[in-house]
């Protein structure tokens, strides 16, 4: 018989069943685990009723803030009308009119939406898509991926075998042959043989360097056996890598004259992150694919998608040509009609200009952090930055390994969140902090930020 859930020790029950995600789950063995219960707007509270910003978005997922009880009831309503059922060969209402939405945000000719439940299915739906379409058009050579170094890009076996992150794979490999990987777009870190006579890079130059380093990895591996690159708009595996201007421009003629298809991992950048509905758009670029998930339903209901144009789509519609792969879940209807509603609430309060309104302001009230001697660089697009961490700002001197688990696992993570700031303090890469609150963040949101990342960073500085 199980206890009365109000009378149980929640932390206690949670080290004892719940497997948390991405957590080394030793730590809790004597110590309290966070349980958040509540949320409003771009706050949190815990279980103790403290109070906290959420300065992550819970995951770069809850766009339109907390506690939006339209989606709450938009969600009832649809379980009581048809709570379930599936698009393998039938339709419902709420996921055409989501395929149909999500086709018409699209750039280009992207306007067939295959469905799944999160970002890592999305990808590995575009990996699998990718190699049936070049055998379907009589290529069956092109099968290899070429990704970014340090990039997320999910968990599943091929995502995760395009992910760029050595730590994260090497404890499931062998994985999905036929990855490799390209420099990312890093400009604080860029080689020392970019820089000028005064010690700068050139961004265009950069970017062009960038870019040429992912058709070199075309070159090398065959063009023929290259079936795609996938590539975030702003990377975020390694804190926050902007695209530098004509990156993309360059990107997509090397694909097309290696008949190369270019994918678009927007599972956090659409939806407003950037401040446009798809980050495609705010870079000027028209990818073959976009995956998306997270902010299209801000979290209140689970979905993703794989965004695909009609050119890739064209042979699948023809014959007894059949794409064998799906999800039970994909395309839920509950999480349909949220996901509508959802996108109903960025049309109804502009979320998209507001954040191109403010992006400017929020960049500048975290590039006041830059007088701190541990802050490196300020980086990112829309409201989406990362603060990497350095002990020398001249040398660009990053943390050792003792320090890193001393000062920013040890010390850095637990006092964000105890001076009231959930956001995420990482080493994928480089030591970072990164932030992406929800898009109804307004200046005062900001100012809050700087604050207590001030007094924390300082307070890291000295533990040194």
């Amino acid at each position: 018989m199980t206890a009365d859930p109000a009378q149980k020790d929640l932390s206690k029950t949670a080290y004892d069943h719940l497997w948390m995600h991405f957590t080394r789950m030793s730590s809790y063995e004597n110590s309290p685990v966070p349980t958040i219960v509540k949320g409003e707007g771009t706050y949190i509270w815990d279980d103790k009723g403290r109070k906290y910003i959420d300065g992550l978005a819970g995951l770069f997922v809850v766009q339109a803030g907390h506690g939006r009880a339209e989606l709450a009831e938009v969600a009832a309503k649809q379980a009581k009308e048809l709570a379930f059922f599936p698009i393998w060969s039938y339709a419902h209402p709420k996921a055409v009119e989501l395929a149909e939405r999500l086709a018409n945000y699209a750039p280009g000719d992207l306007n067939k939406v295959f469905f799944s439940t999160g970002g890592g299915e999305a990808v590995e739906t575009a990996w699998k898509l990718a190699k049936q379409y070049f055998k379907l058009i009589g290529k069956p050579t092109k099968y290899k991926v070429i990704s970014r170094a340090i990039a997320y890009h999910g968990t599943p076996q091929g995502a995760l075998s395009i992910t760029g992150l050595p730590g994260l794979k090497a404890p499931f490999e062998p994985l999905v042959p036929g990855t490799h990987k390209a420099p990312n777009t890093n400009i604080y870190r860029a080689p020392h043989y970019l820089e000028g006579p005064d010690g700068t890079v050139d961004p265009e130059a950069y970017g062009r360097w960038c870019a040429d380093q992912v058709e070199e990895a075309i070159l090398f591996e065959g063009p023929e056996t290259v079936a795609a690159v996938f590539v975030e708009p702003v990377q975020n595996a390694g804190g926050c890598f902007p695209p530098p201007p004509g990156y993309f421009q360059r990107l997509r003629e090397i694909c097309d004259r290696h008949d190369v298809l270019l994918v678009s991992d927007e599972v956090i950048c659409a939806f407003g992150r950037l401040g446009t509905m798809f980050g495609a758009d705010k870079f000027g670029y028209v990818p073959d694919m976009i995956t998306c998930a997270k902010g299209m339903t801000s979290g209140y209901s689970p979905i993703g998608a794989t965004i695909i144009s009609d050119r890739i789509a064209e042979p699948f519609y023809k014959g007894d040509n059949t794409f064998l792969h799906g999800y039970t879940f994909a395309g839920h209807p509950v999480s349909s009609a949220v996901a509508l509603a959802n996108l109903d609430i960025f049309e109804r309060e502009g979320l998209n200009q507001h954040v191109l309104d403010n992006e400017s302001r929020f960049l500048g009230t975290l590039s006041k952090l830059r007088d701190l001697p541990i802050v490196g660089d300020v980086r990112g697009n829309g409201y989406f930055y990362g603060i990497e961490l350095v002990k020398d700002k001249v040398t660009k001197e990053s943390f050792n390994e003792e320090e890193t688990e001393r000062v920013l696992y040890g010390f850095l993570s637990k006092a964000l969140f105890d001076n009231g700031l959930y956001c995420r303090a990482d080493d994928r890469g480089d030591p970072v902090v990164q932030l992406a609150p929800p898009l109804i963040a307004n200046q005062s949101t900001f100012d809050e930020i700087e604050q207590i990342l001030r007094a924390s960073l300082t307070d890291a500085w000295a533990k040194l």
